[in-house]
């Protein structure tokens, strides 16, 4: 499956794998953000309000060694 990127700026718009372009969204990190309100006769009960940050965990980061 592919995407297309567009880059912005006039350049030409390339054609990216979507594994590939999940790759670049993780490298980045991705924050995801929603808000539920339960309600009844227009009176809140309640609110849920969630945030997540998705990134990817790098294999190259050095461990510690022991001291």
């Amino acid at each position: 499956m592919t995407a297309v990127l567009d880059s912005g700026g006039g350049a030409p718009m390339e054609r990216v794998a979507l594994v590939d372009l999940l790759d670049r969204l993780l490298a980045g990190g991705v924050v995801i953000t929603g808000d539920l309100v339960i309600s009844i006769a227009e009176i809140d009960l309640v609110h849920v309000s969630l945030r997540a940050l998705v990134t990817a965990v790098r294999d190259e980061m050095p461990y510690l060694e022991d001291v």
